[in-house]
């Protein structure tokens, strides 16, 4: 019989806890292509809980472009891109991605967290000041922290606390930096921050404005071109990601000249990360030539969307952040949300997954979010919708949702 080492009986008496409160992970195995159809552990499903926004993860267009790079440039990239891993792929994602966003140069980093944690880090010293919303990404806090920048937390989408930890921000040399920092969509409750309203509060007091824009790239704007095209802005530091909406991985920095080769210089998690493969980077590109080239991918998942949400409301749900939480300056008055994020927010962590158990046993994927990931109380079903998604497929799910006793009245006809 083996005895436990001190390290082992610390972490078995945590992961009771998790387990007693409701609050343990498990992973599932997916087989095949990730798409609105999965097979899940031997169960088939349909999938209401991917990032997978316009249904190009699974895309025999995007697979082949990565296929052509496998074929010419191999599975790696062997080092750094400041060493050896620089390849033409990369370069020529970074192009593309520059042209799309409408700013000078772009940086690829291998994921959303290495961007964040690399341009907080690589930006900020103890000196400076750094200005957040409370609910954004959890790469965000921990970049902001590692910084060694003075901190100010603001309550969510609260334009008027942006504005009191602008002004003050002190800069008595001119030497300092003051940065605010959020997300464009955030991703737990699909809501929208006050871009305008920030923007020109970081104007006014002279300060930079980085958002995270992960959630809107290729889903927002008439073009796709996320919460800066929908909301009328042009921060100082744009990032987003490539494993949503184009179905690839990774992510991006975009800026000015000056930004950009000051990243490669400084930001840690580009300087010691070997390079994306480049056929992620050929994928990546051939799916932002589809989102320019087919604007139906958009249009219909707003339709999908408008669909899920005018059927909860029939069904008496309420969707959307919990209550007390300020309404989206964009979603507020409308029919329906913009983003395909839906959560329903249950706030018991145990009621919220045996819910979401019992959706997976009708065949329906939908993840129930608990704490750490939201605050305590605030446990959800966290609803994506994708523009691959059938009529049928959304009505399905209603239905589902109605049989495991979710909502005050019948679906109508």
């Amino acid at each position: 019989m083996s005895i436990d080492s001190p390290l082992d009986q610390r972490l078995r008496a945590e992961l009771e806890r998790l387990r007693a409160a409701d609050l343990y992970r498990m992973r599932r195995v997916v087989d095949g292509v990730h798409g609105v159809r999965l097979r899940v552990e031997g169960r088939d499903c349909l999938n209401f809980c991917s990032n997978d926004y316009l249904g190009l993860a699974g895309d025999e267009r995007v697979a082949e472009a990565a296929r052509r790079a496998l074929t010419g440039s191999g599975t790696g990239s062997g080092a750094s891109a400041l060493i050896t891993g620089y390849n033409v792929e990369h370069r020529r994602l970074e192009e593309a991605l520059a042209e799309f966003t409408g700013y000078p140069r772009v940086l690829l980093f291998t994921s959303g967290w290495a961007a964040n944690c690399g341009v907080l880090r690589g930006l900020l010293s103890r000196q400076d000041t750094l200005i957040a919303d409370e609910l954004n990404h959890a790469s965000l806090i921990d970049g902001g922290r590692l910084s060694g920048a003075t901190y100010r937390r603001v309550a969510h989408a609260d334009g008027a606390g942006f504005r009191t930890a602008l002004s003050a921000a002190k800069n008595p040399d001119g030497q300092t930096l003051t940065l605010a920092v959020t997300d464009s969509v955030f991703s737990m409750d699909g809501d929208l921050a006050p871009l305008p309203q920030i923007a020109a509060l970081c104007r006014e007091h002279g300060a930079a404005l980085m958002t995270d824009d992960a959630h809107g790239f290729g889903v927002l704007g008439d073009r796709g071109r996320g919460g800066n095209e929908l909301l009328g802005t042009r921060p100082d530091i744009y990032v987003a990601t490539m494993g949503k909406s184009l179905g690839t991985a990774g992510a991006f920095v975009a800026g000015s000249e000056t930004l950009i080769e000051y990243l490669i210089q400084r930001a840690r998690s580009f300087v010691f990360s070997t390079a994306p493969p480049p056929a992620i980077a050929a994928a990546a590109r051939e799916a932002l030539r589809i989102i320019q080239a087919e604007p139906e991918r958009r249009a219909r998942l707003q339709l999908n969307i408008a669909r899920f949400v005018r059927g909860a409301t029939q069904l008496g749900i309420r969707l959307g952040p919990p209550e007390g939480s300020p309404a989206s300056p964009v979603t507020s008055g409308h029919e329906f949300s913009l983003v395909p994020i839906q959560p329903l927010v249950i706030g018991d962590a145990a009621r919220t997954m045996a819910v979401s158990r019992a959706l997976f046993e009708r065949g329906f994927w939908v993840a129930g979010i608990r704490p750490p990931t939201v605050p305590a109380g605030t446990s959800r079903l966290r609803i994506t919708l994708s523009a691959t998604h059938e009529a049928a497929h959304v009505d399905a799910l209603l239905d589902a949702m109605r049989a495991c006793g979710l909502g005050s009245r019948p679906l109508a006809a």
